[in-house]
């Protein structure tokens, strides 16, 4: 076994990306075997100096990779994310640190450069919490039972003045982005998707044809003609023994920035003819449309788990990015084992906005970084960490002046897997 101290944690050269992505295929369970179009393609995006993999000799046995980012805080404030994905370890080179030194040379990396939060999406769930990383956004989806909903089978279009539009690839690269940065704007949680993201959801860059399956797009535009929402979904080909259709639609993505534009959309989908069955795609946990439904219960949950993770590297930036419901005076003592973050802070808000600084007062809650990172998008209940013992009132009421301060009337969502 070679020993710790052995294995180099560094950037990858450009000649190293065949063997980094066979090392990030492996850690995924994928087939090992790296096309040439991968490796073109791969290049295209990552940024070097972000790309890291651990090296036994030669071989690639871990992989880890971070890039720009900016989420949503609550009140719409776009805040600097350092993204974090493609993390992996070889199975033959398990429990030798080898994720720890990666992960602090990135976040050491993220807090000199000046991000606020970092960010990631946990293949699993115990791994990240040890880092600082705290459960930020859950997310939902739901099949849809189309004949029980109650949906009237007649509809033909929205009854607001409105209209539904078929569009193509092409058409969903003009409007999609500025209806996203619209959600973004409204929604926390929500991060930014840049050029490719657009161009490999519409088909504009495929990587792998053999995967690839053109989905449908819908528009909504409301009466004054102006587009609402988006909707991008796949159908496939089910039939009954009886010659009876019996498709499933798929969501792949939903833009709806008003609720008018949310109960069009899902109205159109569960519309289409010879479609029994809708799966919504990954959801906001209180998305409306359970209730869009005259029947609730023809849209059973299929997973409810958490997505977004968030680790605090800034928490003045943090706290003064974001708005809050109530007034009043919190200090937090912040417990950080990776030494980025911990101290004592005074946070001043109020619905105006707020400050936040370092202070020798005495501490009124004490939590962990992971916790502060709960709490922050403000999904998270302070109440009830703290009955989990995972948070410790230094002042009674402590815990439930933070809920007051930081929780939110509508869930944080994060739509996107990264």
């Amino acid at each position: 076994m070679t020993p710790r101290q052995d294995i180099d944690i560094r950037p990858i050269h450009e000649d190293e990306t065949r063997d980094w992505i066979r090392a990030l295929n492996t850690g995924f369970q994928f087939p090992p075997t790296v096309s040439d179009a991968d490796v073109r393609d791969r290049t295209t995006y990552i940024i070097p100096e972000r790309t890291l993999g651990a090296f036994d000799g030669t071989r690639c046995v871990g992989t880890f990779r971070s890039f720009p980012q900016e989420v949503t805080a609550v009140g719409g404030t776009p805040v600097r994310a350092d993204a974090i994905s493609n993390v992996t370890v070889t199975s033959t080179h398990r429990r030798r640190g080898i994720l720890t030194r990666m992960m602090a040379k990135d976040l050491a990396a993220a807090k000199e450069r000046g991000d606020t939060v970092a960010t990631l999406i946990a293949a699993e769930y115990p791994i990240y919490g040890r880092y600082g990383f705290g459960v930020a956004t859950t997310t939902a989806e739901w099949t849809i039972d189309v004949p029980r909903a109650g949906l009237d089978p007649r509809w033909s279009g929205p009854d607001d003045g409105g209209r539904i539009d078929l569009v193509d690839g092409d058409d969903v690269r003009k409007t999609g982005p500025e209806l996203h940065e619209r959600l973004r704007r409204a929604q926390p949680g929500v991060v930014d998707r840049d050029e490719r993201w657009w161009q490999v959801r519409t088909g504009a860059l495929v990587v792998d044809p053999a995967s690839w399956t053109e989905p449908f797009h819908a528009v909504y535009r409301n009466a004054e003609g102006e587009a609402e929402g988006l909707l991008t979904y796949t159908v496939d080909d089910h039939w009954g023994d009886v010659k009876q259709p019996l498709e499933t639609a798929k969501v792949k993505d939903m833009i709806a920035v008003t609720p008018a534009a949310e109960r069009a959309l899902w109205q159109y989908v569960c519309s289409v003819d010879w479609v029994t069955k809708v799966r919504t795609g990954w959801r906001a946990p209180d998305d409306l449309l359970p209730h869009l439904l005259p029947d609730p219960r023809a849209a059973r949950i299929l997973t409810q788990a958490d997505l977004l993770w968030v680790r605090v590297l800034d928490v003045v930036a943090a706290l003064e990015a974001r708005t809050y419901g109530a007034t009043g005076t919190l200090v937090l003592e912040v417990v950080d084992r990776g030494g980025l973050s911990g101290g004592r802070y005074r946070l001043d808000a109020s619905e105006a906005g707020a400050s936040c600084a370092r202070t020798t007062a005495d501490a009124e809650l004490t939590l962990d970084v992971s916790e502060l990172g709960s709490l922050w998008l403000g999904d998270e209940s302070a109440v009830r960490l703290a009955a989990l013992g995972r948070v410790r009132e230094e002042r009674a009421g402590a815990a439930s002046l933070a809920d007051a301060l930081l929780r939110t009337s509508r869930r944080p969502w994060c739509p996107d897997i990264f």
